[in-house]
């Protein structure tokens, strides 16, 4: 599966993913670091890739946009440290995965 990590995420997430048979890249690792939602939404959408953000706008354009790419993974876990971040993930991830497969295009992860 491929992923585009927001801004609002640590990069070591991205890494994590990878490290898991993900492809997966923070938005500094593409340039849009500083690019408005519209640029970030536009590059998963073309990327085919899944948006991992903390962001609360994404989650709602998602409903307010219900057709069509790109999927949403809102976090909603409180700000912690990465290594808690990370291993908070770890239970969620094989649900997350299967029901993007099926096609949802909003998971939280809480």
């Amino acid at each position: 599966m491929r992923f585009l990590i927001d801004a609002n995420l640590p990069r070591a997430l991205a890494r994590w993913l990878q490290a898991r048979g993900h492809e997966a890249v923070h938005v500094s690792d593409v340039d849009l670091l500083d690019a408005s939602d519209d640029a970030i939404w536009e590059a998963a959408k073309g990327e085919g890739a899944v948006l991992v953000t903390k962001d609360g706008d994404f989650a709602a354009r998602r409903i307010l946009e219900p057709d069509g790419p790109p999927p949403i993974v809102w976090v909603r876990l409180p700000n912690m440290r990465t290594p808690w971040l990370l291993a908070r993930m770890v239970e969620p991830l094989p649900r997350m995965v299967e029901l993007l497969e099926r096609g949802d295009l909003l998971v939280e992860v809480r």
